[in-house]
């Protein structure tokens, strides 16, 4: 009889699950010929009181002693270590030689019974300690991968798929090793406990027919692996596989090359991952080449010399690892004991931690099992002795705690029951009289634990926050992921998935360890800063788009390590401006200007705009540069009002002036460097003698109301002599061909998608003609078409033109055809029926039935501009002092010329102004209607903030009585005079503007 205390013994829970068990026992036990040692046993104290407290405990070992009973009665008279070997010889036997994969796995099923059964009776009966419990899960699971890689490798090898080396154990030189790591890596294995594996292969050792094919075989080969061992029958299983812990593993397959592996954790190795690797071991196949792959990374996860980034990154997965401590004590009902505050998770990173600082300096600590590593760090002085016992010492506790709880039904559990009851129970089957004496032992060392752990970077900050946030290993942490919901990201499991995307180095911004060192630094900031967005979850997913464009991280993370503030804008950014935060994802080097002093500060007039850009031009090297240096500078200066629209800094309606200025600074900047391209050697077509180009801007630059994403309204015109010649290069041309190319040159140019982006969109079809027509006019052409062909709105059109680029003396020229044009007399009856009938084709055609159509709505902006430009068209022959391209300017003209009623302008003129700023807000924010309660808040308070109401409910009855009062307006100034005239005129003729 092995030496067994009776008073190590736990009692029974449940003492009638007890008498049941020995009555199984006995009547399993009856079955057996050779009975003596059952007899035995069942004879004896100390081994019936051994069988009670197994079935009296746990229902799982229970059945384990029904279905092995000789097993236990061997383990009890002759010890554990006597019986082991016999268990592991049997395997062999079973196994060793056998070719079906389906009866090697029976055997390894039986085979694993008997082992739980032995390991939790020698545990539970106090005859092995910790360390020898561990080691013999860890070995059976070994013998298990070997058993099972050398039966499927010589099944594949007989069907030609590859070749293996002959002899009894091919596995060993086949080219294909299987790693463990976590605990099976550090012979620390779990009663019940996934086995955490890689598996890695060598091409020039496992020789193929079809090496092509190799890879995919290879994950069939894998697969059939993982699913013997996870099967479960009524037998049992032989042990759940987890390959999560490979590099990489939403982008790699289950088996992967040992050049790939290498190039992975030499290029994008992570802390984490070099944590994990501390316990990698070749556990099965071949072995040596296992071990010459964890020689060679040997580098990776010893360091010998950590710099200050290195070690700040460590610092922060454990900042991101502790839980919130608020003083609050810890529940013992329902406390997770490895991941929880105390448990062993905050022991084996205790330990690992000083590991990776230290262990390349000190080939002492580069121990795979945790107590051994606790003792390393005490002989060295990196921790006192006193701490490494008892932190060793609560590790064996907490260990033997997670066996017990896992005996109870063979479940990987690691949390404590939630009643009090249960915890009675398993404080029972600890040995301990009752629940009280367990909670008090129980959170001595917890408390003991947090505290060392607490101890460990003192000097570190903590995350401030509400809870674990781990983004570290293979699988989302549950607890980070009830930590982001309590943020208010409302899938807290795709967030935790992204994050660890980025930590895996999938973008370029986060390949290199730099960059993910900084990003684990910032995570706690970052998500905090996301986490006060209206919607966090949308937020983040724009930033992880904004991240996926990234070329480098290193830069950016830096900025938003050492400027929170930047952070925070590009948080509101991505939370509250879906636009801007595109072009953030096309651009990020906008950010660079927003740390400079007047980012904040109003922008710059035409005269600096001009003078900014002519500086900055006189470094281009070719034309290419001219085109990239605009483009930067031009979406800096958009970008620069798109976050002031954004807080509030800019009025929305005041910033179209501006938008304007840097619209036409680019255009007149790039148009000489345009013209030298297309006359010189690029080019080859010459100058023009004697000719000239103008361009003229209608719509919203024309009127300098210019909007975020506004596309340009362009018209081009040139003049020539009546007799010009071609132009003087290489490749003349003539003159109407030659300003039709030249023209498109600079449209082309402003246009054109380069590494920085474009400039605008551009609209010609304002053009006589409109998209028939040439894309620049003669102006003797021009002044014929508009004397003689142009359309009621073209005029119209024509009230929002004036030149911007060009020539000066044809751009003066133009300057006074359109006045000339525009002051023309008119048949105010005719013009009264045209512009109704054609706003009465556009409502048809653009419905505006919506809220938020802000143009098309009736007594929206059309409305608005469109009475603007009849009563200018109307009154301007008599009154040109009214003209302007500007439709609010015009209509503050009208009224002081006596033409319309103040109260009238006024009522318009404050309809433009909320337009516009409704319509700028928008343009940053959000393109959707708001009216929808789901529709995301931050457009919504940014809209009520430019209009200047009170609340959302304020800002749509003020939109809808504005609407109300401009399409009254219209109805008055435009419909009435219409439909008075309507049946007097001879002919409806809305289309031309000859006689109107």
């Amino acid at each position: 009889m092995s030496a067994i205390d009776l008073r190590l013994l736990p009692k029974p829970a449940f003492p009638d699950r007890a008498e049941i068990g020995l009555a199984r026992w006995r009547d399993a036990a009856g079955s057996i010929e050779d009975g003596a040692a059952l007899r035995r046993v069942a004879g004896d104290e100390a081994g019936r009181a051994v069988l009670a407290a197994l079935s009296g405990n746990s229902p799982y070992l229970g059945d384990l002693l029904v279905r092995n009973p000789l097993i236990a009665a061997e383990a009890i008279l002759a010890g554990p270590d006597a019986v082991y070997p016999k268990i592991a010889a049997e395997v062999l036997a079973g196994a060793a030689n056998e070719l079906s994969h389906d009866r090697v796995m029976a055997v390894l099923r039986h085979g694993k019974g008997k082992v739980a059964l032995l390991v939790a009776l020698a545990d539970i009966a106090g005859l092995w300690p910790l360390e020898k419990v561990t080691r013999a899960l860890s070995d059976f699971a070994d013998l298990s991968l070997q058993m099972t890689i050398r039966c499927l490798l010589r099944q594949f090898a007989a069907g030609g798929v590859f070749d293996i080396p002959e002899g009894e154990a091919p596995e060993l030189d086949a080219g294909l090793t299987i790693l463990a790591l976590g605990k099976l890596g550090g012979q620390e294995l779990n009663y019940s406990s996934d086995i955490d594996l890689m598996v890695f292969y060598e091409r020039q050792k496992l020789r193929s027919p079809d090496p092509d094919s190799l890879p995919q075989q290879l994950v069939r080969l894998v697969r059939q692996m993982m699913r013997g061992m996870d099967e479960r029958t009524a037998d049992g299983y032989v042990f759940r596989t987890d390959l999560r812990l490979r590099p990489d593993p939403g982008a790699t397959p289950l088996a992967i090359p040992i050049a790939a592996a290498e190039s992975y954790y030499e290029s994008v190795g992570q802390n984490w991952e070099r944590a994990a690797m501390i316990r990698a071991r070749a556990a099965a196949g071949d072995i040596r080449l296992g071990e010459a792959f964890l020689d060679h990374l040997r580098p990776f996860i010893w360091r010998k010399h950590l710099d200050f980034a290195a070690i700040q990154d460590i610092h922060s997965i454990k900042r991101q690892i502790t839980a919130y401590r608020g003083g609050a004590a810890i529940a013992v009902n329902g406390h997770d004991i490895k991941l929880g505050r105390g448990g062993i998770r905050e022991i084996e990173f205790f330990a690992q931690t000083q590991q990776l600082i230290w262990g390349g300096r000190f080939p002492s600590l580069r121990t795979r099992q945790v107590i051994d590593t606790l003792g390393a760090l005490a002989d060295l002085g990196r921790i006192e002795r006193s701490t490494a016992q008892e932190m060793a010492e609560a590790y064996r506790y907490l260990r033997r705690l997670e066996h017990r709880l896992q005996m109870v039904n063979d479940h990987q559990t690691h949390a404590l029951p939630k009643t009090d009851a249960q915890i009675e129970h398993i404080a029972l089957f600890m040995g301990y009289p009752d629940g009280e004496a367990f909670r008090k032992d129980l959170l001595a060392r917890l408390g003991g634990v947090e505290s060392h752990y607490a101890e460990l970077f003192e000097e570190e900050p903590g995350l401030g926050g509400a809870g674990a946030l781990v983004f570290t290993g293979a699988e989302n942490h549950p607890e980070t992921v009830q930590t982001l919901e309590g943020m208010g990201f409302s899938d807290g499991g795709s967030v935790s998935t992204m994050i660890r995307r980025w930590h895996h180095g999938r973008y370029r911004a986060t390949r290199s360890v730099r960059s993910r060192e900084l990003l684990t630094e910032l995570m706690p900031r970052l998500l905090q800063a996301f986490a006060e967005r209206t919607n966090p979850g949308a937020a983040l997913a724009r930033f992880d788009a904004f991240l996926a464009a990234l070329p480098s991280g290193v830069q950016l993370f830096s900025l938003f390590y050492a400027n929170p503030i930047l952070l925070n804008l590009v948080a509101e950014i991505m939370g509250d401006a879906p636009t801007l935060a595109d072009w953030l994802s096309r651009n990020p080097h906008l950010l660079d200007n927003v740390l400079t002093g007047d980012f904040y500060a109003p922008p710059e007039d035409a005269d600096g705009l001009r003078a900014g850009l002519e500086t900055l031009l006189r470094e281009a090297r070719d034309f290419q540069d001219v085109l990239d240096i605009t483009r930067r500078w031009a979406n800096d200066r958009k970008f620069q009002v798109g976050v002031q629209i954004l807080r509030g800094i800019s009025d929305g309606h005041a910033t179209g002036p501006v938008l304007s200025d840097v619209a036409e600074t680019v255009i007149r900047a790039l148009w000489p460097h345009v013209e030298r391209e297309f006359a010189g050697p690029g080019g080859g077509h010459g100058r023009m003698p004697g000719g000239e180009l103008a361009v003229m801007a209608l719509g919203k630059l024309g009127g300098r109301e210019l909007m975020p994403q506004s596309d340009l309204d362009l018209v081009f015109v040139y003049d020539v002599p009546e007799d010009a010649d071609p132009s003087d290069g290489e490749k003349p041309l003539s003159s109407s061909v030659y300003y039709m190319r030249l023209s498109q040159r600079i449209v082309g140019a402003i246009e054109a998608l380069t590494g920085e982006g474009r400039l605008y969109e551009v609209d010609v079809r304002l053009r006589p003609s409109g998209n028939k027509g040439p894309s620049a006019s003669r102006l003797d052409g021009y002044i014929r078409y508009f004397e003689d062909s142009a359309w009621t709105w073209e005029h119209m059109a024509l009230t929002r033109a004036r030149t911007i680029a060009g020539s000066p003396s044809l751009m003066r020229r133009l300057d006074g055809i359109i006045r000339d044009t525009l002051t023309r007399p008119r048949d105010p009856g005719r013009l009264a029926v045209d512009v109704a009938d054609m706003r009465a084709r556009m409502a048809r055609e653009f419905r505006g039935t919506s809220r938020w159509d802000i143009k098309h709505r009736r007594g929206g902006l059309v409305d608005a501009e469109f009475i603007a430009q009849y009563l200018q068209l109307l009154h301007a022959a008599e009154h040109p002092e009214i003209l302007s391209p500007n439709a609010v300017t015009a209509l503050a003209s009208l009224s002081k010329a006596g033409l319309l009623d103040a109260g009238i302008a006024a009522d318009l003129i404050d309809s433009l102004q909320l337009w516009h700023r409704i319509q700028t807000v928008m343009r940053v924010t959000t393109s959707d209607a708001l009216d929808d309660e789901a529709s995301p808040e931050g457009p919504r308070n940014a809209v009520v903030h430019a209009a200047g109401v009170e609340s959302f409910a304020a800002l749509t009855a003020r939109m809808d009585e504005t609407a109300t009062r401009v399409h009254a307006h219209f109805a008055a100034l435009i419909d009435a005079p219409a439909d008075l005239a309507r049946p007097l005129l001879p002919g409806k003729d809305d289309r031309k503007a000859e006689g109107a």
